[in-house]
């Protein structure tokens, strides 16, 4: 790799002769401007707003626009003569724990390489250092004209240096947490832990830019004259009301999904901290089929009661007939005959007859009509 810095690391009375090298890249993929009407490139020249002619880089320098407009030339021979001790030197000024730095202060990051067969003890002398006393170094150092305050730690063998915003760059958070009272129930919290807990068992190592392939894919299939876009489905982005619950447990059930682990069971309820916040639909679902099933004994019962008319109008004699008994979830219900009915023009007329002989009962609409009303029964037994 390329350094784009060399100097040393002042530890104590101890000089390390280092490269500073980028432990970072962007692969983002850069676009050029075109003119659309012919594919040429579109470039910036940088032009006097004088004389308004273009100016090389050789007649370019610096200068410090003041409050007023007016302009002081600053040139390199006086940023030279300022007195910047880490110009060439990372200079080391204290070593604190890393639970110290805020996260918010980090910047760009680096490699420090030895540079030479000089620098090989005292190099590893200072990591090991480092490794023992499990803390971070903070060491300011001077790159592209300005200072700057650097971290260095350990990564594998090898001694980084990360870049550090100073104190006073950090702004305050002012007016950016939520300015109303939000009160959160100890089921939420539960089962954002467990969802945090699927969730963050993801390696770092396996992710990757998405966006960058399909934009690399795209390019190719144009280059090829075989590109057609496809329409990208938009969620609708905020302003929507959600059941928080809900949301919270079926990204749980999800996140196991995406992983091949169970999910949906009772187990996950009880492991979700919460009873039935979202699965409202597959409940009710359930209880639309129980509705469904016991509609067929109504029925039933509606024979039933015809039956029972038939028997006060009939003046003759009753016949019986016995009935297996059916097995239920609570028991066994024994079920008794049920008298026939005929309909004739929506009139519900209920003969009765004796009963002489079996082959006279077979042949009786009496007969007919009890293995009509025998068949519903037998569906909703089932």
């Amino acid at each position: 790799m390329r350094s784009i810095w060399n100097g040393a690391i002042s530890f104590g009375l101890v000089s390390i002769p280092i490269k500073l090298v980028n432990a970072t890249e962007s692969h983002s993929i850069s676009f050029r401007q075109i003119h659309l009407a012919d594919g040429g490139r579109i470039r910036y020249r940088k032009v006097c707003e004088l004389d308004g002619e273009e100016v090389s880089g050789a007649e370019i320098g610096k200068g410090y626009e003041e409050a007023d407009g007016s302009v002081i030339p600053i040139t390199d021979e006086d940023l030279a003569q300022l007195p910047l001790a880490t110009a060439k030197t990372i200079e080391i000024m204290s070593f604190v724990p890393a639970e110290e730095i805020d996260p918010l202060q980090m910047d760009a990051a680096y490699y420090l390489a030895a540079n030479g067969a000089t620098a090989a003890k005292p190099y590893t002398l200072l990591r090991e250092a480092l490794k023992r006393s499990r803390k971070v170094a903070i060491a300011k150092f001077a790159l592209r004209g300005r200072e700057r305050l650097g971290m260095l730690r350990v990564v594998d063998d090898v001694i980084a240096m990360h870049g550090l915003l100073w104190p006073d760059e950090i702004r305050v958070p002012e007016g950016v947490a939520p300015d109303v009272d939000v009160t959160v129930r100890d089921a939420e919290l539960d089962l954002a832990d467990a969802l945090m807990a699927t969730l963050g068992e993801v390696e770092l190592a396996s992710l990757h830019d998405d966006y960058r392939d399909a934009v690399e894919a795209m390019i190719a299939a144009k280059a090829g004259g075989a590109f057609e876009p496809a329409e990208a489905t938009v969620e609708p982005a905020g302003g929507q009301v959600i059941d928080l619950m809900a949301a919270l447990e079926k990204s749980v059930r999800a996140a196991k999904a995406s992983r091949g682990e169970g999910g949906g069971g009772a187990e996950d309820d009880a492991e979700a901290g919460a009873g039935a916040g979202a699965e409202v639909t597959p409940m009710r679902r359930r209880g639309g089929a129980g509705r469904k099933t016991s509609a067929a004994p109504k029925a039933v019962g509606g024979k039933k009661s015809t039956a029972a008319s038939a028997k006060k109008t009939a003046a003759a004699a009753k016949t019986t007939s016995k009935k297996k008994s059916t097995t239920a979830k609570s028991g066994t219900a024994k079920s008794t005959s049920a008298k026939s009915t005929t309909a004739k023009s929506g009139t519900t007329k209920s003969t009765a007859t004796k009963s002489t002989s079996a082959a006279s009962a077979k042949k009786a609409g009496t007969a007919a009509g009890a293995k009509k009303a025998a068949a519903p029964r037998k569906r909703a037994s089932a």
